[in-house]
């Protein structure tokens, strides 16, 4: 099969590979890029294991072919080690035990991420509709919940959720 060239920024960093036209982002970035923080889970876009950033917008790099990102901002789960919002999640994670095994995990940070930042206002029944792309299969979504409820209230700055009602 005929190679095609792709050009993109992945991390920061530019990226100029030879790639089949089939290839699709998730094998790329994991295979050629050795980012093996995004994982794959479904392979049909349905689960968001492999949600990353392009261009600044969620995505679902199993069904995203690489060919299709020639020019754009990729940022996988290992691009946001210093960025600031994502260490309150990840903070907030481990406080709310919004982690089990780990494997959604990567997806859920980003998407929470981008919950926290285009929508400062969420309340718990709209932060679950954002969340209903990524499934997880251990934790119940409770502690994920309050992970994004508690990085919201903190920028919001109010006094953090309280635990004395359980969330629905």
């Amino acid at each position: 099969m005929a190679l095609t060239r792709v050009c993109m920024t992945v991390n920061g960093q530019p990226v100029d590979e030879q790639v089949e036209p089939r290839t699709h982002l998730a094998d790329f970035l994991r295979e050629n890029g050795g980012l093996t923080g995004t994982n794959l889970g479904c392979e049909h876009g349905v689960c968001g294991a492999c949600t990353i950033e392009i261009d600044g917008a969620p995505a679902r790099s199993c069904i995203t072919f690489a060919v299709a990102c020639e020019g754009a901002s990729v940022r996988t789960i290992e691009g946001f080690s210093e960025d600031p919002v994502m260490a309150e999640l990840r903070a907030a994670f481990t406080a709310e035990h919004a982690l089990q095994c780990g494997y959604c995990t990567p997806g859920m940070l980003v998407t929470a991420r981008d919950i926290v930042t285009r929508l400062p206002d969420a309340d718990e029944p709209r932060i679950r509709r954002e969340l209903s792309g990524n499934l997880c299969r251990c934790t119940g979504y409770v502690g994920i919940v309050r992970a994004i409820q508690r990085v919201l209230h903190k920028n919001r700055g109010q006094s953090p959720i309280s635990h004395d009602a359980p969330a629905k």
